[in-house]
């Protein structure tokens, strides 16, 4: 077999698209829909399920990247978070986990294991890493859409669509929210 050629531009490229559909989904939710309620979990928000995903990055920063030197942003209060503050806070973690890529793919194509990984269900080579992530998200924000509509603040048709824009997503510059850029 040749040589495997270094993905590492493809998979910081598809994983900052993901991140730009994350921020442009938060930059487009009302504040009604910011403090929504989730079907069937009354005690949950839009706001706590927008918080996770910056938390769930954070989680697996500690897990997988920390012992290899990757600073891991702090995690945000679900309950109080503003947009603007969680954009700020997920550009941190979108570094991070740019940082943990690619440092996989100069490994060879794969994370390496930390002592701090017990969970062990999630292959450490850089394609299952990065869908992992990918899918948490997509998952994530597909129950907040899906919220919205159900709070009766459904979003807008081009929000909505714009969702799905990823070759308009991986145009755009990724604004700096985070002074420490």
């Amino acid at each position: 077999m040749p040589p495997a050629s270094d993905l590492t531009g493809t998979v910081l490229a598809a994983w900052r698209t993901n991140h730009r559909v994350t921020v442009f989904l938060i930059r487009h939710l009302s504040p009604k829909v910011w403090a929504a309620a989730i079907p069937g979990f009354p005690r949950k928000t839009v706001r706590m399920l927008a918080g996770h995903i910056h938390n769930s990055r954070c989680t697996w920063l500690r897990t997988l990247a920390r012992s290899h030197g990757i600073r891991v942003p702090a995690s945000v209060d679900r309950l109080a978070v503003t947009p603007g503050a969680l954009l700020v806070a997920l550009d941190r973690s979108s570094r991070a986990l740019e940082e943990l890529l690619r440092l996989g793919c100069a490994n060879g194509g794969r994370v390496p294991a930390t002592s701090a990984y017990v969970w062990r269900n999630l292959p450490l080579d850089v394609g299952h890493v990065l869908m992992y992530f990918v899918a948490h998200e997509a998952h994530h924000r597909g129950q907040i859409v899906l919220a919205a509509r159900q709070a009766g603040a459904r979003l807008a048709p081009p929000v909505t669509g714009g969702l799905w824009q990823w070759t308009q997503r991986a145009r755009e510059h990724a604004p700096v929210h985070d002074a420490e850029t």
